[in-house]
């Protein structure tokens, strides 16, 4: 990257909209995201992307995960389809159903997480990978799949680039845009000032957010609110835009409510935001 790359400063009137809904509109029409996340204790992770993505539109979510995890997450998410997978062959109907994919969330790295991670990487269809997914690709355990948008934190993103957290720090422009490039991915990396990346080399930079969102799971709900505006027709680079935009200014809105900011208090939030930004009717 020279000093000279432009940077696309985000703000509400250059991101792109979700479409109206006719008044005919069925859920068929807004997209299946699955969710495969949640190795034992951690469980959580899938249920925050889920509740995102449910609270964005998409028009059905699954949830892949443990077994010991389907009660809480009937219990907490009636509106998900949860589904018990105790070995990777039992994903292959979940994954023929869904439009768009969340992988990694609380997804671990034991042998489980391996085989359900590569069965996922075989399916041509848009993923957003998160977390353990990064970490085992940056482990050349698999390659992520032609249709991909990458959200690495600062940490994630120096295990991907094989260098330090602090080079990272010192020049995220060019650490954003190396990893899109070197994984032809569009790439998140998330922290103050959050910038999203193609691999073409177009640069976007979001100047909000609030050091209230410095806590758990919030990565898990961006990840549900990317995959919900994949599967209602956006592109990747405009989803993981909008996503992020929508991320932030929710955390700034629930700041004044100062530390012990949970990051399921987001997605009611994220939902209000984008109705606002791109109603469901004209």
């Amino acid at each position: 990257m020279t000093d000279d790359t432009p940077v696309r400063s985000i703000h509400a009137a250059n991101l792109e909209h979700l479409a109206p809904r006719a008044v005919d509109t069925h859920k068929g029409q807004l997209g299946h995201v699955l969710i495969i996340a949640g190795d034992l204790g951690m469980g959580g992770a899938g249920l925050l992307s889920a509740q995102a993505a449910l609270r964005c539109g998409a028009g059905m979510v699954s949830l892949a995960t443990r077994e010991q995890h389907i009660s809480a997450a009937l219990s907490r998410l009636p509106e998900v389809m949860a589904c018990a997978i105790r070995a990777s062959s039992e994903l292959r109907a979940p994954l023929q159903r869904a439009t768009v994919l969340v992988v990694g969330p609380g997804l671990g790295q034991s042998a489980w997480s391996r085989a359900l991670l590569s069965s996922a990487a075989q399916r041509t269809i848009m993923q957003v990978w998160d977390a353990d997914a990064l970490n085992m690709l940056a482990d050349n355990i698999c390659s992520q799949p032609q249709q991909c948008i990458l959200t690495p934190h600062p940490g994630e993103a120096a295990r991907l680039l094989k260098i330090t957290t602090a080079e990272v720090q010192a020049d995220r422009c060019a650490a954003v845009l190396a990893i899109a490039h070197r994984y032809n991915a569009v790439t998140v990396l998330k922290g103050h000032h959050s910038l999203i990346a193609t691999p073409q080399g177009e640069l976007s930079r979001v100047e909000r957010g609030h050091p209230v969102m410095a806590g758990a799971g919030f990565g898990d709900v961006l990840s549900g609110v990317i995959a919900a505006l994949l599967a209602q027709g956006l592109s990747a680079y405009s989803a993981a835009c909008l996503a992020v935009w929508l991320h932030a200014c929710a955390g700034e809105q629930l700041a004044s409510q100062g530390r012990g900011l949970a990051a399921s208090d987001m997605c009611e939030r994220i939902r209000q935001l984008l109705e606002e930004h791109s109603p469901c009717q004209a």
